[in-house]
């Protein structure tokens, strides 16, 4: 029997996804991002073993909310880190005709293209514009980013493009414009979004005994977002 193991579910969710929509957070991450806002997921032993049919049975009561255009979002941790578990109740979501999206940092352990047959949306998080980047924010080569960009772009599965912007490390005008050519080269793209830092989960690393990375680091001024974001628009926008 398939089991995964779940930390936790959100009923109506806004922003990870279009329409309203059920957030399952999985259990588990390859990632140490310095601005994480949910370490208790990174372990994989933590969370609620569920199966795949309880969850749907779970999710399946809200379709009444989801409507024409809402759905589930697989999160976590990182959903790819469970591919049995993911791929089975992706399959029972587009059995009920519920739309399935995964909110991921493209960290898994394989088996991508089975995952994205009964994938409708694919969130995607861009961390860094190199290598030398992800090893410092993540602690993890860009390698397992590129590999699962590589089977999204195979499977033409749509995609919204996500990345947060930390100030003093990914908020300069340079670091920006290498995001543009990044993005420029991938298909699919329907949305793309500069999620601001904020310090709301640094209280979970003094709960839980870590150390947190960005200590000091002041959350993102709205104003200097908007400017990058102009930035990005305009590069996206050049021949």
């Amino acid at each position: 029997m398939i089991v995964g193991r779940i930390h936790s579910f959100e009923s109506m969710g806004l922003v990870d996804g279009p329409g309203i929509r059920s957030i399952v957070f999985l259990q588990g991450c390859a990632l140490r991002c310095a601005y994480c806002h949910n370490p208790d997921t990174w372990a994989f032993s933590g969370g609620k073993e569920m199966t795949p049919e309880e969850v749907v049975k779970k999710v399946s009561r809200f379709k009444p909310y989801f409507k024409d255009n809402g759905g589930v979002t697989f999160s976590g941790g990182d959903p790819l880190m469970q591919p049995e578990f993911l791929i089975e109740t992706l399959k029972l979501c587009k059995e009920a005709g519920i739309h399935t999206t995964i909110d991921t940092s493209g960290y898994g352990k394989g088996k991508y293209e089975e995952i994205l047959k009964y994938t409708d949306l694919v969130l995607l998080d861009i961390k860094h514009v190199d290598d030398a980047g992800y090893r410092s924010l993540v602690e993890a080569p860009k390698k397992g980013f590129d590999q699962f960009l590589e089977a999204v772009q195979k499977a033409g599965t749509k995609l919204w493009i996500r990345h947060v912007v930390v100030p003093g490390i990914t908020d300069s005008e340079e670091h920006i414009k290498k995001l543009a050519q990044i993005i420029r080269e991938i298909k699919n793209v329907e949305k793309i979004e500069l999620l601001p830092y904020h310090t709301l989960g640094a209280q979970k690393y003094e709960k839980m005994e870590l150390d947190y990375k960005l200590e000091g680091v002041e959350s993102m001024d709205k104003e200097d977002l908007a400017k990058l974001e102009k930035v990005l628009k305009d590069e996206l926008e050049k021949n």
